[in-house]
């Protein structure tokens, strides 16, 4: 009876995870290793407002957020796993995160996996998931100002902690040198969707073009992992939300345009 309530559960929570069996059992191994799950999906841009109109979702007008990214103009640093994000949050304290992503949980030193500030999590999206390790810190408003005018050093966006670990991977960096990739603006809602267990948030990213991501996302202890991606699933299907939509994170949708704002902007040579 339990192994026919585990396949029932199994075969509904594929409806989100959309996975090779073989890499739903390994996903299920890695829940023993880590803090929590973060669910997402990203909504085609033909879809996004109707999306909105069926989920009863209105974004408030001004933003929550505004995003910036840290790397080299090539992306070297997201290439090798690491991301450095900052961001300005009007109302509240202004916070920065330095994640890696992917990792091992087995091969982080024993003084950072110990820290409590340190979340260990699985992103995951239709098709796809990759885990993570982050430290997320409140910073000054005034410094954070200062860095993204670029009139402080943008090492003050982190702590000290947060430098230990990005050290870890990318101990030849110098952060001061780093580019800025924004901003973005970051309008945020959360809603409790009838017939949904939890809250979902969902998120407006604004890029300089008009150009727009819309993002679902839930969270969930590791052991829900199956129980939420299947109400997830349905939650989905119920609001006529493609989930083969081919998925991206917006980490890598961001540096992708503001990449190409930099070459754009870069004179001719020769």
């Amino acid at each position: 009876m339990r192994a026919a309530h585990l396949a029932g559960s199994t075969r509904a929570a594929q409806n989100f995870w959309r996975l090779p069996e073989r890499d739903l059992a390994r996903l299920l191994v890695l829940t023993g290793q880590i803090d929590r799950l973060e669910l997402k999906v990203t909504v085609p841009p033909s879809d996004q407002e109707a999306t909105c109109v069926a989920l009863g979702l209105v974004f408030p007008r001004t933003p929550a957020q505004h995003v910036y990214y840290l790397d080299t103009p090539d992306r070297a640093l997201h290439r090798d796993g690491v991301i450095l994000r900052a961001r300005r949050i009007p109302r509240g304290p202004d916070d920065s995160v330095v994640k890696l992503r992917p990792l091992v949980p087995g091969e982080l030193p024993a003084r950072l996996r110990d820290r409590r500030d340190l979340v260990v999590e699985v992103d995951g999206m239709p098709g796809q998931y990759v885990c993570s390790g982050a430290i997320k810190a409140r910073r000054d408003a005034k410094n954070v100002k200062r860095a993204v005018d670029q009139r402080g050093p943008l090492r003050a966006l982190f702590t000290k902690p947060q430098l230990r670990l990005l050290a870890t991977r990318a101990d030849n960096i110098d952060v001061n040198e780093l580019m800025l990739f924004g901003p973005v603006l970051a309008y945020r809602r959360r809603i409790r969707p009838d017939g949904f267990d939890g809250r979902l948030l969902a998120e407006r990213w604004v890029y300089p073009d008009g150009s727009r991501i819309l993002e679902l996302s839930t969270r969930c202890a590791p052991g829900e992992a199956l129980r939420t991606a299947a109400g997830t699933a349905a939650l989905m299907r119920r609001h006529g939300i493609d989930l083969t939509w081919p998925q991206q994170t917006k980490t890598h949708v961001t540096l992708d345009f503001f990449a190409r704002q930099h070459r754009a902007a870069r004179p001719p040579t020769g």
